[in-house]
């Protein structure tokens, strides 16, 4: 292997002392060729332009003398450290890194990054750093061939952002554009490229932050916003009382379920919906449908934990209420006004998915789209097992369950304390019915 391995990160500017001994002793360079135009590279060393990072390993693997790797900004921060150390390859690396590309982004647009989530759409991940902006109001995104600003802003197509591109950060040619994400794809971009998609009604803290909710409790001491991390309300499904307003009233058991009725709550049960949350297994860079969404406790929880959510609704007044209560906790969730089987085909690709209204003609029409995950509430029996046929008939895994429960209650007249706990009147129960594509 290379007698020694030096990875140089280069931002534009000047080289390190350390830096510059480096490459000025290297008998191998990797970079891109702008890279190896524009920098001192010795006469006498062998010149590699970075394609593929593996193959350029496999060769510093085998020379004789001493290797630099000259990368973007941090090599260590989405940067070819990580190649570079898989153990097949037995390279031992000094990193001598510079500003990262996303860091410089921030600073060209004069903002905090702290709270922003960064994203990388290499290697086909452009559709989830897309679900990423849906969900989040500050991201950036480290582009690919491909996978650029345009192609990110056609995946956002009716979800408005404000979207700044940065090109050849760092170069002569460098150039920083603001645009409006309707207007992105018009345009012809250079890679590689960073752009900050920034925007959302949770933006409007200081400093382009969240104001509040989950990512502006973690705003000042906490960077960016780990996976799974649900906000200040802890908890997996938030009580039914926190949420605003009430909405359809779910049908009695034996009844047609009727999605425009008012009346009471169409909230389902918090132990339902930690239930729900748990079988969907929503994550950071998924997409969640919600049909029937009522007045969006669901949704919300389910964008608590990261996740894009697209929330359709047939009743305004409860679209309403469902953009109060995502306000309240500072998450994106993306409502759309309409019955479920006429507004799907419109809808992005879904990564799972809940029909919480509906019944079989909803469940069938979500399952054409073919998500990993599914869950759907029935009302009766007769109603579940119809939609444990549709999702078995879809070629799903399909399984459910009857969940019931009663509150424990003081006894009468007694303190809150006392002795001799009852139980009080329990609800009539919720089908629960859910399913995952086979491997």
């Amino acid at each position: 292997m290379a007698d020694r391995i030096t990875v140089i990160g280069w931002d534009g500017t000047p080289l390190t002392e350390a830096a510059a001994a480096a490459l000025a002793a290297a008998t191998l360079v990797a970079g891109a060729p702008y890279q190896l135009k524009a920098l001192p590279v010795p006469a006498a060393a062998e010149r590699i332009a970075l394609g593929s990072i593996q193959l350029a390993a496999r060769r510093i693997a085998e020379h004789r003398g001493a290797a630099v790797v000259i990368a973007e900004g941090d090599p260590g921060f989405f940067g070819v450290v990580r190649t570079l150390r898989r153990p097949e390859y037995g390279l031992e690396l000094e990193v001598l890194p510079a500003v990262s590309s996303v860091a410089a982004a921030f600073a060209r647009a004069g903002m905090p990054w702290e709270d922003a989530q960064v994203a990388s759409a290499h290697g086909g991940r452009l559709r989830r750093a897309a679900n990423l902006c849906r969900a989040h109001p500050k991201v950036a995104v480290l582009t690919a061939p491909g996978a650029g600003p345009a192609e990110l802003a056609l995946m956002l197509r009716g979800v408005h952002r404000t979207f700044v591109v940065c090109e050849a950060l760092g170069t002569p040619d460098e150039d920083v554009t603001v645009l409006t994400s309707d207007r992105v794809a018009d345009h012809i971009w250079r890679d590689p490229s960073v752009v900050l998609v920034i925007g959302g009604s949770s933006a409007g803290g200081p400093g382009g932050g969240p104001a509040n909710g989950a990512a502006g409790e973690a705003a000042g001491w906490l960077a960016g916003r780990p996976v799974g991390y649900p906000g200040p309300d802890r908890g997996w499904a938030l009580p039914t009382e926190t949420y605003t307003g009430t909405g359809r009233t779910p049908a009695p058991p034996g009844a047609p379920a009727d999605p425009g009725a008012p009346g009471a709550s169409d909230t389902l049960p918090a132990h339902v919906r930690a239930l729900v949350l748990a079988r969907l297994g929503a994550r950071p860079g998924d997409l969640v449908w919600t049909v029937g969404a009522g007045s969006g406790a669901l949704a919300v929880d389910a964008a608590r934990f990261g996740a894009a959510v697209v929330a359709v609704e047939a009743d305004r007044s409860a679209c309403a209420r469902l953009a109060v209560n995502a306000r309240r906790y500072g998450v994106e969730v993306e409502i759309v006004h309409g019955r479920g089987p006429d507004v799907l085909g419109e809808l992005p690709e879904p990564d799972a998915a809940v029909v919480e209204t509906g019944g079989p003609e909803a469940v069938r029409a979500v399952l054409s789209r073919r998500p990993e995950r599914i869950v759907a509430v029935a009302r009766t029996l007769a109603e579940a097992e119809e939609v444990r046929r549709v999702i078995a008939g879809a070629g799903y895994r399909a399984d459910g369950a009857l969940l019931q429960s009663a509150p424990l209650l003081p006894p009468a007249g007694a303190a809150a304390d006392g002795p001799g706990l009852r139980l009080g009147m329990g609800d009539p129960g919720t089908f629960l019915l859910w399913g995952a594509q086979k491997p």
